[in-house]
């Protein structure tokens, strides 16, 4: 009798070599996190070049899966004895399940058979047993064979313990496994852009925390709610998120007394990649995030970017930089971000802002400015009423 399971392939994986092993450790811990919640136990098993899920309804096992950043693609498959006769009997079952009985039928359905065997000491040859069992999807179901645009695709892959038989091929996230490539520090606004960033350095194999700047005591508490939101359903890419929130309005109203003038906007960006780096240190992490996207603000000009980067003390990674907004935000709309980045909030970035942003600043410009700032002393200070959420444990 076959039974049902989930086939996850892996694309970049099979790239590593000799340090495969390790990726997919990480790829592993991902997966046992995903399906932490399931309604039954899950077992994972690793076969060279795919893992097997078990245990749990498919249905709940693919949406998990999907999830799983690392995994490029996922099959809902049949599993069953390593015969001829038994990849028959499985691949008729199949079609019975999702088309009916060859009786109740009324469309011939062009099909293609993709065998594949991973364990060559199997007694057919992929070629082979793809044409056996055409034949015996002819026979059965009277359908056409279409090798080139078939309406119905049935994929057939030959392990060293059985056999597995599948007719979806559905998309995955994609990318390196989350904590395959290090540690990094996401600073977090409530706009499109910051989330972004953040799925696309997880995607790269980053386990990522969050730091949020919020303008109090000069403003509410939406924006700590939008951020909040926002890494709790980031969270379901890696698990484990916290978020850390700075209250940064007073230093910003000092950033003004203190005469920074046109310059607000850029130094104030650079006293949060300064007080983010430190964070960062604290928790291990190895470099800082942001949703940087060339020339779509003031702030954001190669200018002012090279002059906050030079604050920062740590590498600033901008995985949005060649991005447009409408690039960013159908990426946002694709990972569930979108919605809670349109919420109203009150941003602290445009909080005492000029009238007009300095675009082409240097870092020789802040000098005076963070001179008076006394920034040695004003960073632990921020760093002392730091509050730290966990979104994905609520």
């Amino acid at each position: 009798m076959a039974r049902p399971c989930v086939l996850l392939k892996y694309g970049e994986l099979m790239l590593k070599g000799r340090n495969r092993g390790k990726f997919e450790e990480y790829l592993r811990e991902s997966l046992r996190h995903a399906v932490a919640g399931a309604s039954a136990p899950v077992r994972i098993s690793q076969r060279p070049g795919v893992v097997v899920l078990s245990g749990a309804p498919v249905e709940e096992l693919v949406e998990c899966a999907q999830k799983v950043i690392g995994v490029s693609v996922v099959r809902p498959a049949l599993r069953t004895a390593r015969t001829v006769d038994d990849t028959v009997e499985t691949v008729l079952q199949a079609l019975t399940e999702r088309f009916g009985s060859p009786e109740e039928e009324t469309a011939k359905r062009r099909f293609a058979v993709r065998a594949h065997r991973r364990d060559k000491t199997f007694p057919m040859k992929s070629e082979q047993l793809a044409a056996h069992l055409g034949s015996k999807v002819v026979e059965a179901r009277g359908w056409p064979v279409d090798l080139s645009n078939p309406e119905v695709e049935i994929t057939v892959e030959v392990d060293q313990r059985e056999v597995f038989v599948a007719l979806d091929k559905l998309r995955g996230q994609g990318g390196l496994p989350v904590g395959a490539s290090g540690r990094a520090l996401v600073m977090l606004s409530g706009g499109f852009d910051s989330p972004v960033a953040a799925y696309r350095a997880m995607r790269r194999g980053l386990r990522c925390d969050f730091v949020h700047f919020t303008g109090a005591p000069l403003t509410g508490p939406s924006s700590t709610y939008k951020a909040y939101a926002l890494v709790r359903q980031l969270d379901r890419f890696q698990g484990d998120s916290r978020l850390y929130v700075i209250p940064i309005g007073n230093a910003q109203r000092a950033l003004a007394t203190a005469g920074a003038g046109n310059l607000q906007i850029v130094a104030q960006r650079r006293l949060m990649v300064r007080t983010a780096a430190a964070l960062a240190r604290d928790l291990g992490a190895q470099a800082l995030v942001t949703g940087d996207s060339l020339g779509q603000v003031a702030s954001q000009t190669l200018a002012n970017m090279a002059t906050v980067e030079q604050a920062a003390e740590l590498p600033l990674l901008r995985p949005l930089v060649a991005f447009d907004k409408e690039e960013i935000i159908a990426e946002a709309r694709r990972i569930g971000t979108a919605e809670i980045s349109k919420l109203p909030d009150e941003d602290c970035c445009s909080l005492l802002a000029p009238p007009r942003v300095a675009t082409k600043t240097t870092p020789a410009q802040f000098v005076n400015v963070e001179r008076r700032m006394e920034l040695d002393e004003l960073v632990p200070k921020l760093l002392a009423d730091i509050q730290v959420h966990v979104p994905g444990a609520a």
